[in-house]
């Protein structure tokens, strides 16, 4: 005899994150109320939509209310629960606004997640969220692999690391923007290897463009990004990524804020990243997100 929970109809929303023109950034679909859902519901959904990550809203835990927390987010990738995730904080944030979220702070929403409280603000790029602290790992043994699997050797690469800021990235930064877009990459060995590899170059110029008024032109990119992941396929734009490369580069100084960076060109997509670095020395990841989908789903 079936025990099935009955399902009930759920606001949802999938939002396109990192552009101004729907259908060019990268999905995610965010369930505005995940009340009632257990761990196995939300993955299996997650795995249904079949997008890089599928998000559920939450009232804050008892600790995140009393620290400030506007909302909750759980993130699934098809695979597994991730403890944070860059364009899935701001599509998020995007739907908790859309659908009439008032946050309990004057010019920024706090977005409680796993890896902890995230501080998202409005921006002139749209929603931008503070960089969380990252740890830098050591690089794997076998690198010599990956750069096979890129097509790559190593006198394109310039420098490396392995960074975890809730994501875990191989972050390289190759010789120009030329060697990146070209890269036919075999994503079946890095999906094997288990590594999400991201990958960066710089325009010419990029260190020395002139930034009038602390800011950057975005139609202009500084620096050109892909991301490939361990599910076998190339990531449109990466939000996380994206902030382990600006906290990385800058520290390096191979990069300075603020900056935009291109993503999604060789599948199909223009994502476009605004790195805005604050008073208090705080990066912020941002971008334009648009609603391309509304309605309810039934969970």
């Amino acid at each position: 005899m079936s025990t099935a929970i009955p399902l009930q109809p759920r606001p949802f929303m999938t939002v396109d994150v990192f552009t101004a023109v729907p259908y060019r950034g990268n999905p995610v679909t965010v369930v505005l109320d995940g009340r009632g859902l257990d761990d196995a519901q939300m993955q299996n959904f997650a795995r249904w939509t079949d997008l890089s990550e599928t998000t559920f809203v939450l009232p804050p835990t008892d600790t995140g209310r009393a620290q400030g927390a506007d909302y909750r987010v759980r993130i699934f990738t098809p695979a597994a629960e991730m403890p944070f995730a860059g364009y899935p904080t701001l599509g998020t944030c995007h739907a908790w606004l859309a659908q009439g979220g008032v946050s309990n702070h004057p010019e920024r929403i706090v977005q409680e997640c796993a890896k902890g409280l995230i501080s998202i603000q409005r921006s002139i790029h749209g929603l931008a969220f503070a960089t969380p602290p990252h740890q830098a790992l050591p690089l794997p043994d076998h690198l010599h692999l990956i750069y096979e699997a890129l097509g790559i050797d190593a006198a394109q690469v310039q420098d490396a690391a392995y960074l975890d800021n809730g994501a875990r990235w191989l972050c390289l930064l190759l010789d120009n923007t030329d060697s990146v877009l070209g890269l036919e990459p075999d994503l079946a060995r890095i999906k094997a290897m288990g590594h999400k590899v991201g990958v960066a170059a710089l325009y010419p110029a990029a260190n020395a463009m002139p930034l009038i008024g602390g800011a950057c032109q975005e139609t202009q990119a500084q620096l050109e990004v892909r991301a490939f992941s361990t599910t076998g396929v190339e990531d449109p734009v990466t939000g996380s990524l994206n902030g382990s490369l600006a906290q990385w580069l800058i520290a390096q100084k191979h990069m300075q804020a603020p900056y935009v960076a291109s993503q999604g060109i060789r599948v199909g997509r223009n994502g476009r990243v605004s790195v805005q670095k604050d008073a208090q020395q705080q990066l912020w990841i941002g971008g334009h997100t648009v609603t391309c989908m509304q309605g309810t789903v039934q969970l």
